[in-house]
C-alpha cells in the first residue's frame, strides 16, 4: 500500500512540476531579450563563441521538442522558440546549444548516455509487454518478469544519467548568457528560473522511475516466497 502512495505521489508531483514548467515559459515568452535576438540567432552565437563548427541550427515541428542530436549534429528548436525572441526562447535554445558544447569537449557524462541509447532504446520498445507477461506469468514463468525488471533498471539507470548532463547543459547555457551580454541582470534571473523548473521534469522523472522499478521488484520478491 506504502509504494502506491508513493507512486501516486510521483504522478501528482510530476503533473505539478509539468504545469508550473509550462507557465513558467509561458510567462518569459511574453519577455523580449532586450537585444531583439531570435533562439536561432542566440544558438548560432553560442555555437560560434564556443568555436563549434559543423553544427547546424534548425526548426522542428511540435510544442517543447527542443533537443540536440549528437548523430547529426543538429540543435533542434520547435517554431516558438526558433523565432522567438524572448527570455524563455534565449534560455532553451542556449541549453540545447550547452549539449552541443558537452558533444564538442567530450563531456564524460554525455558519452556514456549516447552509449546506452540503443540498449535504452529497445528497452522502451518492450518493458511494457515483458513487464505485463512477467506478472501474468509469474507462478510459472519468473524469469520473465525478471527480464523486464532488468530492463525496466536499465531505463531508470538511463534518467539518473540523463540528471548531470542536462544540468551541466543548463549552467553552460547560463554562464555564456550572462558573459555574452545575451540576458541582463535581471533577465538572468529569469532564464535561471525557466531552466530550473525544466530540470525538476528530470529530478521527478528519475525518482519516480526508481520507485516504480523497486515496486516490480516488490512484487517478483513476493513470489518468490
Amino acid at each position: 500500500m506504502s509504494i502506491w502512495i508513493i507512486l501516486i505521489g510521483f504522478m501528482i508531483l510530476s503533473w505539478i512540476v509539468s504545469a508550473t514548467l509550462k507557465s513558467k515559459f509561458k510567462k518569459y515568452s511574453k519577455i523580449p531579450l532586450d537585444n531583439g535576438m531570435s533562439g536561432r540567432e542566440v544558438a548560432e552565437k553560442m555555437l560560434n563563441d564556443n568555436n563549434i563548427i559543423g553544427v547546424r541550427v534548425q526548426s522542428v515541428e511540435g510544442q517543447l521538442t527542443d533537443h540536440y542530436n549528437p548523430a547529426d549534429k543538429t540543435v533542434n528548436l520547435s517554431p516558438e522558440v526558433y523565432n522567438g525572441r524572448s527570455i524563455s526562447s534565449a534560455a532553451v535554445a542556449a541549453h540545447e546549444c550547452g549539449h552541443a558544447v558537452q558533444h564538442a569537449k567530450a563531456y564524460a557524462w554525455l558519452g556514456f548516455r549516447s552509449k546506452l541509447v540503443p540498449a535504452v532504446s529497445f528497452s522502451s520498445k518492450w518493458v511494457t509487454w515483458i513487464l505485463l507477461a512477467g506478472i501474468l506469468l509469474i507462478r510459472t514463468f519468473p524469469a520473465l518478469l525478471l527480464a523486464g525488471i532488468v530492463l525496466f533498471a536499465l531505463t531508470t539507470l538511463f534518467s539518473f544519467i540523463t540528471l548531470p548532463v542536462e544540468i551541466d547543459a543548463s549552467r553552460r547555457a547560463l554562464a555564456w548568457l550572462s558573459n555574452a551580454g545575451i540576458t541582463s541582470y535581471q533577465n538572468q534571473e529569469k532564464a535561471q528560473d525557466a531552466l530550473k523548473w525544466a530540470a525538476y521534469t528530470y529530478v521527478i522523472a528519475a525518482l519516480g522511475s526508481l520507485a516504480t522499478l523497486l515496486y516490480y521488484i516488490m512484487i517478483f520478491t513476493g513470489s518468490r516466497r
